[in-house]
């Protein structure tokens, strides 16, 4: 997994003492939260207070908004590179497409904090090579079975499925079924059912 090499300098700087690791935890557990619900301008006073710590202590951790964001992305991507051996068990295609749909539920929740970032930043680049680093893999071995067309690159279907994840849908599960055809045209044989 990248998260040796290519996050490894960003996760060295969490603390190390039992107490703040559970502070910088509940920190980024109550910005995840609050982030979601009110994107990323939710107050930081309310982020201290779901955490049960004081104002203070969150800008020890995250002197800066951007530094919170970090976080909670890093953490989020450590969390669906992680994933991938949750699935690694089942038959390359079904494993692909479960990782997948992880990725859309990651992707749905994120958009804004990656929006936040820069696209060229340190960090965002680093969280990219652990996505994939993650996923082409499980790519590879559907390829391998025959089970994705060999034409298809890793890089094609996330922008493919990032797509589809930008797009507000009207219905309450269309984007399942959008998502369900552009899967469709990822196997090879195409399906015919």
């Amino acid at each position: 997994m990248a998260s040796t090499g290519e996050l490894g300098e960003y996760l060295a700087r969490r603390p190390r003492r039992a107490d703040a690791q559970r502070n910088y935890d509940a920190l980024v557990a109550a910005a995840r939260e609050a982030f979601a619900e009110a994107g990323v301008n939710a107050s930081l006073e309310e982020i201290a207070r779901r955490a049960g710590v004081g104002i203070g202590t969150l800008y020890r951790h995250f002197p800066s908004r951007r530094e919170l964001f970090e976080a909670v992305y890093v953490d989020e991507v450590q969390a669906l590179s992680h994933s991938a051996a949750d699935v690694a068990h089942l038959p390359p295609w079904d494993a692909l497409v479960a990782w997948l749909n992880r990725f859309v539920a990651y992707a749905a929740t994120k958009r804004a904090l990656a929006e936040e970032l820069a696209h060229d930043s340190e960090v965002f680049r680093r969280c990219r090579a652990e996505i994939y680093a993650a996923g082409q893999p499980m790519m590879r071995r559907a390829q391998e079975a025959g089970m994705v067309r060999p034409e298809v690159t890793f890089d094609d279907v996330l922008r493919l499925i990032s797509g589809i994840v930008a797009f507000q849908f009207p219905e309450p599960g269309q984007r399942d079924r959008v998502l369900q055809i552009a899967l469709d045209g990822l196997r090879y044989p195409p399906a015919l059912a």
